[in-house]
């Protein structure tokens, strides 16, 4: 088959040679069929020319910081119950009314509920009530135990004593937020881990109203500040010197990252975290735009406000479910876990039992202990003695030997309690109440129990663990 042959002009044109003929099948290269187009150039997001990659390093387990987060686990169910009593004003509630708070004493349906107020009995009791209701002439309750009265009243004097102290980390926490006002609700989640008292609303907020101030939203009640205070404006100095630790007094010949003992972390991720040291400082307190920071700049600021907040929680750590609520509020990122476990040097992330806890790791010495003990520090250790107190009284009790033994015989061990933590309301108890007493709800309460609180309810009875209180109060007998 013949082929055709290609005419190919001169491009110039004051050229006068006769066009040139070539024939395809003595081409180097193929035909081509299609026309060549140019690549599409994509546009670059971030103002330098190679994007920013976060690296996602691995988490390191701290045995100390770990073994810490079990024990505060081990008090969550006798905390909230004794949250529960203290808000009403004879300090008990009847059973019927307890079972409706299982969501916010993190029991499931599954577990009763008298063993396990069963297992504090130096915390907690049982007792028969007299009833105002026609229907009922005593009621099952439980109420707190004269050592836990005694407790919580002298928290209550502390709490009083270091009011002006709490306030000024109320007015710190709200120079932290964007807006300068936080709402109540949430409020509530972080309040024991300041160490505000459950009524914070009315002992804090309306005795300081050249401070706070209460406002409504169309998400619900807010405190908002009054006034900025320059004074409480200033970072948290650090907590820990590293420079102890060294042998020799010489400069550094390269630039150092405070880890903890036996923590080692790649090359890259080493060279991130010194990037991100070397930026320049911002201040948790100053107004700034956050769509304008780089990445990295966010980044450190955002490590800056958790570092602020967890240094004025009384145990230097909180739980990442309670600070995930104040993302808009302090302008964190959302994937708020993924940034504390980027940054070793600052914070540790616990992953001991259902709800992950975060740790100011300055704070902290190489054994897990606090640098500096907080006072409301005190509470949490006299209820974990008298938590021991209890295992104590029931490991006699089925022994059948007297309970009047010396503190030598208190066990250090504890139980776990591994059931989820499920947030239904009752958080933010001191806010709405479930009614003046007991009795304004004891007409709604179930008239007939199921078969295993029954069972638990005669038990206790057999064993001479429910007591009989007469109508006046005073009177105790053991039914």
């Amino acid at each position: 088959m013949a082929v055709a042959p290609l005419s190919i002009p001169m491009t110039s044109p004051h050229s006068t040679l006769p066009p040139l003929l070539i024939h395809c099948s003595h081409l180097p290269f193929p035909k081509p069929t299609k026309p060549l187009l140019p690549l599409p150039i994509r546009a670059s997001t971030t103002p330098s020319s190679h994007p920013i990659h976060f690296p996602s390093p691995k988490l390191v387990r701290s045995p100390h910081l770990d073994s810490h987060a079990s024990r505060h686990s081990h008090l969550r169910f006798a905390r909230k119950l004794s949250t529960l009593l203290l808000s009403k004003p004879r300090h008990f509630l009847p059973l019927s009314i307890l079972r409706r708070c299982r969501g916010y004493l993190t029991l499931p349906n599954r577990r009763p509920l008298i063993p396990m107020i069963l297992r504090y009995p130096s915390l907690f009791r049982l007792i028969y009530a007299p009833s105002q209701s026609p229907l009922h002439s005593s009621v099952l309750a439980v109420t707190l135990t004269p050592a836990a009265l005694s407790l919580f009243e002298e928290s209550s004097l502390l709490r009083a004593r270091m009011e002006d102290s709490l306030a000024a980390k109320l007015h710190r926490l709200l120079m932290l937020s964007l807006h300068r006002r936080i709402l109540t609700s949430k409020l509530v989640h972080l309040g024991p881990d300041f160490g505000f008292p459950a009524d914070f609303r009315s002992k804090l907020c309306n005795r300081h109203p050249d401070r706070f101030v209460t406002v409504n939203t169309s998400y619900g009640r807010a405190v908002q500040l009054v006034s900025l205070d320059k004074s409480l404006a200033s970072p948290l100095p650090p907590l820990r010197s590293y420079n102890d630790d060294r042998i020799m007094d010489r400069p550094r010949r390269f630039d150092f990252i405070p880890l903890r003992r036996g923590l080692n972390i790649k090359r890259c991720h080493r060279e991130f975290l010194l990037r991100i040291r070397n930026l320049p400082e911002i201040s948790p307190f100053d107004d700034c735009d956050l769509d304008s920071l780089s990445p990295e700049m966010a980044e450190k600021r955002a490590c800056a406000v958790v570092r602020e907040i967890l240094g004025m929680t009384v145990e230097k750590r909180t739980l990442i479910d309670h600070l995930t609520h104040f993302r808009r509020d302090f302008g964190l990122p959302n994937k708020l876990r993924a940034m504390l476990v980027r940054h070793p040097e600052m914070f540790y992330v616990s992953i001991k039992g259902i709800r992950h806890s975060v740790y100011l790791t300055e704070a902290y010495n190489d054994k897990g202990k606090l640098l500096v003990q907080d006072e409301l520090l005190m509470e949490k250790e006299r209820m974990m003695e008298l938590v021991r107190e209890g295992k104590r009284m029931r490991r006699a009790r089925r022994k059948g030997f007297d309970l009047n033994l010396g503190d030598d015989d208190l066990v250090n061990s504890e139980e776990a309690e591994n059931e989820p933590e499920i947030e239904d309301g009752f958080e933010d108890l001191f806010e709405v109440g479930i009614g003046g007493d007991w009795e304004d709800i004891a007409d709604d309460c179930e008239d007939e129990e199921d078969e295993v609180e029954q069972f638990w309810v005669k038990k206790a009875a057999a064993a001479g663990l429910i007591e009989r209180v007469s109508a006046d109060g005073d009177g105790v007998e053991v039914w």
